[in-house]
């Protein structure tokens, strides 16, 4: 538990940090495997000028560049704070195992970090949502996908 503790703690300090060289919102996050940090990330939407350019997002690419993988399997995230539905999709699509998090997503509404809206989008209809969804030239994408299913060279992931 000291070192679970250990790593939440350089998450936290790298969040503490950001916030002093406004380069964005005040999160850090780490990315852990056998007992060593291989990825380091702070919220840089500002700095950047990206909106996902998050905390976490920033660990996840930074320890799949140190490991030269797009496989995080076997690694730890320690967040200082639980992160938004884009993070977890992405913690999901790297294929982490376990998620530590400090401040909860109630703690981040409280600093006017909301993710509710999203949330509640998610959960309506695609036709109820502030988000257009028109679909166009769904069979034409579709031969996308025939050749890539046929395709010899590809990396499934």
């Amino acid at each position: 538990m000291e070192e679970n503790k250990k790593y939440m703690q350089e998450a936290i300090n790298l969040a503490m940090e950001n916030v002093d060289v406004v380069n964005g919102g005040p999160f850090g996050a780490v990315v852990v495997k056998d007992g060593e940090i291989i990825g380091r990330g702070t919220n840089e939407v500002t700095g950047k000028n990206d909106p996902t350019a998050h905390a976490e997002i920033m660990a996840i690419r930074d320890a799949c560049h140190h490991l030269n993988t797009f496989d995080l399997e076997g690694c730890e995230l320690y967040s200082s704070c639980e992160p938004c539905p884009m993070c977890l999709g992405a913690i999901y699509w790297a294929n982490i195992g376990k998620l530590y998090y400090a401040a909860t997503k109630e703690d981040a509404a409280q600093a006017n970090f909301s993710d509710a809206f999203i949330y509640k989008e998610f959960s309506l209809p695609k036709d109820q949502r502030k988000i257009q969804f028109t679909q166009l030239m769904r069979d034409a994408a579709l031969k996308v996908f025939e050749k890539w299913m046929a395709s010899e060279e590809k990396i499934p992931y």
